[in-house]
């Protein structure tokens, strides 16, 4: 089993982040309460097949499937309190969170899904410009009783959660964003960069190829690319086990590998509606997490260019992957931010 962070109370977690308390630990969260009712996800994906999970995990977290209408999306939910959406980026999964959210449970309801085309969630043909993504993230807030909630997403999650905060103003108590770049919103990097930045960006115009073109090319070789992809932007290597599960769950199917590139495939829309939310600026808190030897302050940088109220958190020695590289630093920020 790996070791979380330990959670603190919201009350108190200023001051305890403050004196740097949020260490890892062995603490558990509180076990789920009721949650959609239907066929629990089982197999590959879900929590009762997911590896190295923290102590005391499962006795929390359920997989659950939530039916939205025209989308069947898997979302791992438990924890007690008002209600936190999780949204994780490419190439990964819910799982992405396991480390924070037993600690985030103590105070939070906690719902880390699946976005559409990933993990267990539904992968349609169509649907994967940021309006529609945060539609249904919105649809599925809805159906589990929850009108107002408060957003995290990291990578991919942060333009679609910049969306839905900018679509539906009134869903959103509190956005918190990590590691990415706003097609529409923030300038686009040059094509002819320098070799690091190239080893971090390249895969922004490869998963964007038709035709499946990029499927042919990494199926079988799955290992390659995406490995290829989480060691170039990462400071803090992640686990073996954890770049493991994220590659076998894209190599499981043809459909989960073109579920992975669809966001991509869908920039031209998602910038287009970009350039039309930046005329009226959020005006809700923000905070903006970047890792020190990945995006940094880059990433407050951008938030600013589209929303009043901005904070920024820099992790140093942490690379792009921060829920895995520096989970304690992210449930500090987290913690201190979502306190009211």
């Amino acid at each position: 089993m790996s070791a979380e962070p330990t959670g603190i109370s919201r009350r108190n977690a200023i001051r305890a982040a403050g004196a740097g308390a949020l260490l890892f630990g062995l603490s558990t969260a509180p076990t789920a309460s009721a949650t959609p009712s239907g066929r629990a996800p089982s197999g590959h994906g879900s929590v009762s097949q997911a590896p190295n999970l923290p102590r005391g995990f499962t006795k929390t977290f359920t997989s659950h499937y939530i039916d939205t209408g025209d989308l069947r999306q898997h979302a791992v939910i438990g924890g007690e309190g008002p209600p936190l959406l999780l949204l994780h980026g490419w190439p990964q999964t819910w799982y992405t969170w396991r480390l924070l959210m037993p600690a985030l449970a103590k105070d939070f309801r906690v719902i880390a899904v699946d976005q559409r085309g990933c993990g267990l969630t539904g992968k349609p043909r169509t649907g994967y410009d940021t309006g529609t993504l945060a539609a249904d993230l919105v649809a599925l807030m809805s159906k589990l009783g929850h009108p107002r909630f408060a957003l995290v997403g990291h990578d991919t999650g942060m333009p679609i959660s910049y969306a839905l905060a900018a679509d539906h103003p009134d869903r959103v108590e509190r956005l918190a964003v990590a590691e990415a770049i706003i097609p529409g919103l923030t300038q686009s990097p040059p094509l002819l960069g320098t070799s690091k930045a190239n080893e971090r960006l390249w895969h922004f115009g490869f998963n964007r190829l038709g035709g499946e073109v990029n499927e042919r090319l990494v199926q079988g070789r799955e290992q390659i690319y995406f490995g290829a992809k989480f060691a170039a932007s990462a400071y803090r290597p992640l686990p073996e086990y954890a770049v493991r599960h994220y590659i076998n769950t894209l190599a499981r199917d043809g459909e989960a590998l073109r579920g992975s590139f669809e966001w991509y495939r869908a920039l031209e829309a998602t910038i287009a509606q970009n350039e039309r939310r930046k005329a009226t600026r959020l005006t809700l808190p923000v905070l903006a997490i970047g890792g020190g030897e990945s995006a940094g302050e880059g990433i407050a940088n951008t938030m600013r260019l589209a929303a009043d109220d901005v904070r920024s958190v820099v992790i140093p020695r942490c690379g792009h992957w921060i829920t895995e590289e520096a989970p304690a630093e992210v449930l500090a920020a987290l913690s201190t931010f979502l306190a009211p």
